[in-house]
């Protein structure tokens, strides 16, 4: 049921009666409510209008009337990652949406349920993201080297945050070294680099932070090489995390090297997650023969969109703010989320690159219909309220 049929229906509206209101046949009225087919003969603006001031003087508030006949331009561009693999209809992203205040009192919210992430029993594990979350602890504990690779918004960051909350709430002990990518950049022109000696700097800054860094490369990586085996002596290990990797230069790739090779017999004194969106894979294509050596030692993991799991993860993100999830947002109204944030050629797939079932695209677009939904006053999210967001 579209918004129009439905606000017409709420106020025992009929299509003659519109019809006879705007001086059209009921034919054409039909093939508006039902079809939102328009007639080209007629200026689409000013009738939609007319259509706005009936609902008005039937009994429809004005609030609710504005919602109508809403332009998408809200919606940003194509993302990147979806162009470059179909020329066909691709899924189309909206900017941060914060939850109103009328909207939470319409469906007795006291907070947001697709707000950010607090604590670890508020991230989602579906069985893709329990693999990475796996993956991630593995290496930090045990050693290795892995890329995380998922676009924006896929969850990335919140398993960074959950590595680290977990390895100290388990009182592993581990070094987990950030060093700072404000700004950072692949090259000097757009922004600053990250460069192997600000990877040693925050090295040492976390497992010796009394020790200054040498200044010849030479001396800084026997000091790096001697403070990593002490530490490791004293049963420590170490991981170096870096995000937003996709910005990391490839000279910085290729020492990253020199980093795994820090050695004490058989036992690595420094594992490494590269955490970055999809053009960090382009960057450790086994095509690009000058990080080739890096390649052969890293294990790239992708995280993959939710399109198998996204009911449920609808349900555990209502679940967090004690709210059942069936009460506001109907079945087919997730199908509908599933089907607006998948490209075309894509939507019977669990693992289409097209795909942006991720959290941040998920959340975004349920609470711009929730907010439409109270707004309107429907009473559930349903797919003709997330059609017109």
């Amino acid at each position: 049921m579209s918004l129009l049929k439905y606000l017409m229906k709420e106020v025992g509206l009929s299509q003659r009666a519109l019809a006879r209101g705007l001086a059209l046949s009921p034919a054409t009225v039909n093939e508006i409510v039902n079809r939102d087919n328009w007639p080209k003969s007629l200026d689409r603006k000013e009738l939609q209008s007319n259509i706005r001031k009936q609902l008005r003087d039937a009994g429809v508030g004005s609030n609710r009337v504005s919602a109508l006949f809403r332009s998408p331009s809200t919606r940003k561009s194509k993302p990147a990652a979806a162009v470059a693999t179909t020329q066909e209809e691709t899924p189309m992203l909206l900017a941060r949406q914060e939850l109103f205040p009328e909207t939470k009192r319409h469906f007795g919210l006291v907070r947001n349920p697709f707000g950010e992430v607090t604590g670890p029993e508020e991230v989602f594990l579906s069985a893709d993201i329990r693999y990475v979350r796996e993956a991630m602890f593995l290496t930090a504990r045990k050693g290795g080297f892995i890329a995380v690779i998922g676009e924006s918004g896929s969850g990335k960051s919140t398993l960074r945050k959950e590595l680290v909350d977990r390895i100290n709430r388990e009182k592993q002990a581990v070094h987990i070294i950030e060093p700072y990518v404000l700004a950072m950049e692949d090259n000097d022109k757009t922004g600053k680099t990250l460069k192997a000696q600000h990877l040693a700097e925050a090295v040492l800054a976390t497992v010796a932070p009394s020790e200054a860094l040498k200044s010849s490369p030479e001396a800084r990586f026997r000091q790096l090489h001697r403070v990593l085996r002490d530490s490791a002596n004293a049963g420590a290990s170490h991981c170096l995390i870096i995000e937003e990797a996709h910005g990391l230069p490839i000279t910085t790739l290729k020492h990253l090297k020199r980093f795994l090779e820090l050695e004490d017999g058989f036992r690595k004194l420094l594992s490494i997650i590269l955490l970055g969106q999809p053009e960090l894979k382009h960057k450790l294509s086994e095509s690009n023969a000058q990080v080739r050596e890096v390649v052969q030692r890293c294990e790239k993991i992708e995280l993959r969109p939710m399109n198998g799991s996204l009911p449920e993860y609808i349900k555990f993100r209502f679940a967090r703010v004690e709210a059942d999830a069936e009460k506001i947002i109907t079945a087919d109204a997730i199908e509908a989320l599933r089907s607006n944030l998948t490209g075309a050629t894509s939507r019977s797939g669990v693992n289409d690159s097209v795909s942006l079932v991720y959290p941040l695209a998920v959340g975004n677009l349920v609470v711009a219909a929730m907010n439409l939904a109270a707004n309107v006053g429907s009473p559930q999210v349903t797919p003709e309220i997330v059609n017109q967001v």
